[in-house]
């Protein structure tokens, strides 16, 4: 549907306008004076030449967050969910976002429920939010389920802020020391070899091979940049196959430092979402199902759906989660207790928090552990290369002696 934009003035007589999706002006003008707006101009907006490629289709975490929290304060404020949404459509930066919020609020006004209106959109709402939406409308308890979907992504991007951080340092690190190495033997290193050659000093066995490492780059400079380049694009096709992700999120689980760090975020995602959900009043069946998506790792959400199979088959949680093996003793434990009392997403809620802070802290142990580690290997690797070419100038100091 096309995208316009209106000018008018409200009942108060204050000057109002923006942009909304409609099939065409007659209706839009329709549209708004139902929400007593004197319509003064429509017009619709122009489409921007682009590459399909560069369009910006994409809703961030933060930015959904945001729209969760806003909308549960103004319907909490008793303002009309058509009139809320219009609100948010109005206040949008990302333009896609308001044409997705804009078409919502449409369906609703059309009489669609609120789940159904953003069930269209799966990639920028995805089941656990339709999920809560629906329990929200039909309990008449939208906006707690609004406030609970906000603190879940905010929680969800705190999280993964902390992943990314642990990540990001050596990655960067090693990135960088491959490139100084990589343009040390391209252009540091012939300058040095041939004043070597000229003035017929002996090679210690380091200097030929450094040497003999940088006429490699020299040639290949061109097939060694491109062969980078195809690994990683190489590796990035290979982890979308279903095989690929099995053995690379296997292998995740098996490094000695990263390994129990992902395996704690996992879980930590696994408990948030399912007190979410039991929380919100979706049945264990559709929220086992819902959780084992945002588990992150296949192994583990290969497991969740196991325990999803036992207790279709009448198996309680707890003896469910014990029986794959794949989960800790503690949330084992937890989850007894939460059967046994009545609480389960609130000891879902506090094992989540535990794991949270286990992340935080691990994070925080990694990057004391990596910083020596990867210094000692830049220090190593670019020192090396130095070294070796004063082996000879030391040579040759020693003969005119």
């Amino acid at each position: 549907m096309p995208v316009f934009v209106w000018n008018g003035t409200n009942k108060f007589g204050d000057s109002v306008n923006g942009q909304r999706v409609a099939a065409n002006a007659e209706e839009l003008t329709r549209l708004l004076q139902r929400e007593q707006i004197k319509v003064e101009s429509v017009s619709p907006v122009r489409r921007k030449l682009g590459l399909p490629f560069l369009k910006r289709e994409k809703v961030k975490q933060k930015e959904l967050a945001v729209f969760a929290r806003q909308m549960a304060v103004l319907i909490d404020a008793e303002l009309p969910l058509i009139q809320g949404l219009n609100i948010m459509a109005e206040q949008t930066r990302n333009a896609y976002f308001k044409r997705v919020i804009s078409q919502v609020r449409a369906d609703v006004e059309a009489g669609s429920s609120m789940d159904q209106a953003l069930r269209k959109f799966p990639k920028v709402f995805d089941d656990l939010f339709c999920n809560l939406i629906a329990s929200g409308e039909q309990s008449g308890t939208l906006d707690t389920m609004l406030q609970r979907l906000a603190d879940y992504i905010e929680r969800s991007v705190k999280l993964k802020g902390q992943v990314k951080q642990a990540m990001t340092y050596p990655v960067a690190i090693l990135a960088f020391s491959v490139i100084v190495a990589i343009f040390m033997l391209w252009k540091v290193i012939p300058t040095f070899a041939q004043i070597f050659v000229d003035l017929g000093a002996k090679l210690p066995g380091l200097t030929a091979f450094v040497m003999s490492m940088s006429n490699f780059v020299q040639k290949y400079i061109v097939f060694l940049v491109l062969g980078i380049i195809g690994a990683i694009f190489l590796f990035r096709y290979y982890r979308k196959t279903q095989g690929g992700r099995w053995t690379t999120d296997a292998l995740i689980l098996r490094l000695p430092l990263f390994g129990p760090l992902m395996s704690k975020v996992a879980i930590s995602r696994i408990t948030r979402t399912l007190s979410t959900l039991l929380g919100g009043g979706v049945s264990m069946l559709e929220s086992i199902k819902i959780t084992s998506s945002t588990a992150g790792n296949v192994i583990l959400e290969k497991s969740m759906m196991d325990v999803r199979k036992q207790v279709t088959e009448g198996r309680s949680l707890t003896d469910s989660i014990k029986s794959t093996g794949r989960f800790p003793f503690m949330m084992v434990q937890m989850v007894s207790v939460g059967e046994a009392t009545g609480t389960l997403d609130k000891m879902l809620s506090k094992l989540a928090d535990f794991y949270d802070g286990e992340v935080e802290t691990t994070v925080g142990m990694l990057m004391s552990v990596l910083e020596p580690i990867m210094m000692v290997f830049v220090g190593g690797m670019v020192g090396g290369l130095i070294i070796s070419m004063y082996l000879p100038i030391f040579s040759l100091m020693g003969q005119i002696q």
